[in-house]
């Protein structure tokens, strides 16, 4: 199968793109490098990997791209920590939907025209911004209020966006919502504005690399964001991806929506505790409370049965395996200044 994966530079699609070519796929990825300026992945030069230096927005490109594709991974969006959601709240909106209406545009008229079989669209636990109602099920986001925040709204809007494309045009679509994605290869955006956590800069306002650089560098208390009660589910990058291949690959997934997640709940002063101990051992574990941003939800707990029982996806990558991944590659970043 070839499959067009846009933002394939990116955090997410950096596990994804590895993930598809292990497993016999061909890809075609675009990125305009936006957001961590040009990187280099370690699946540059695999045969099978086909990537151009682009602007998802522009509809001629895309065509061209996704032409002779099976599936398209509509993944390219801005996209940043909670900080981004104030600096950046019109940017959010509109040019993201500019970069999804371009990526259906093109795979509308590949579904009518060429080979094009469905579309797959990123989409984001924030859709259940304003929930009530824990866990959070597929369906949920159409039942309770809107999200307040833009990025959040626009996420909601992308999912119109495959329904629309469905009703009119027929094409075929996996919604993916993915949940507090954590790995490698996630560093300070371009575009974000340097804030000051305590007595460090955040690092992209994404709260287990700010917690980790943190602690690495030496922070006594640890500055936490709010109270540290937020509830998350922090799931592993390589996971994720697993999941969204299987998106890709099954029946069951077509004009299905999915959410992507750990079943485990953990909270941040949880997290911060295990990130603390597993870096400064046996040192006593002290924390300060600085004011949280206004859109940092307090709960955030989905229901995974569906993607169990349609997918037979489980992530099962723990918390522990996850940071003692991730530690080492963020002090090299300190040391190397990549955040």
């Amino acid at each position: 199968m070839k499959v067009l994966v846009t933002g394939s530079a990116g955090f997410i699609c950096g596990y994804l793109v590895e993930e598809l070519l292990n497993n016999g796929y061909e890809v075609v990825g675009i990125d305009n490098y936006s957001k961590y300026g040009k990187v280099e992945k370690s699946y540059d030069k695999h045969p099978k990997y086909h990537f151009t230096e682009g602007d998802a927005k522009d509809v001629g490109l895309m065509k061209k791209l996704i032409e002779d594709c099976d599936q398209v991974v509509a993944a390219a969006a801005i996209i940043g920590g909670i900080s981004l959601f104030h600096e950046r709240a019109y940017d959010l909106l509109a040019e993201n939907e500019r970069i999804m209406a371009s990526t259906f545009d093109a795979a509308i008229w590949a579904h009518q025209n060429k080979k094009l079989k469905k579309i797959n669209v990123m989409s984001s636990s924030m859709v259940f911004e304003s929930t009530a109602r824990f866990p959070s099920a597929e369906g949920e986001e159409r039942k309770c209020p809107p999200p307040l925040s833009t990025y959040g709204f626009q996420k909601l809007a992308v999912e119109y966006f495959a329904q629309g494309g469905f009703e009119q045009y027929k094409l075929p679509y996996t919604i993916i919502r993915p949940f507090n994605c954590v790995g490698t290869g996630e560093k300070r955006a371009i575009c974000d504005k340097e804030i000051m956590s305590g007595n460090v800069k955040l690092a992209m306002s994404h709260v287990v690399p700010d917690l980790v650089q943190k602690v690495l560098k030496g922070q006594d208390p640890l500055h936490i964001l709010g109270k540290g009660n937020q509830i998350r589910h922090y799931t592993y990058g390589g996971d994720l991806a697993r999941g969204i291949r299987l998106c890709l690959e099954s029946e069951k997934a077509v004009n299905q929506d999915f959410n992507l997640s750990t079943a485990e709940s953990t909270t941040v002063l949880k997290l911060a505790e295990v990130i603390w101990k597993k870096i400064n051992k046996d040192k006593p574990f002290k924390y300060v409370c600085d004011k949280a941003y206004e859109y940092d939800v307090q709960k955030r707990v989905p229901d995974v049965s569906k993607s169990k029982k349609l997918l037979g996806f489980e992530a099962t990558t723990s918390l522990d395996t996850m940071l003692d991944e991730v530690i080492p590659w963020l002090a090299e970043q300190i040391k190397i200044g990549g955040i």
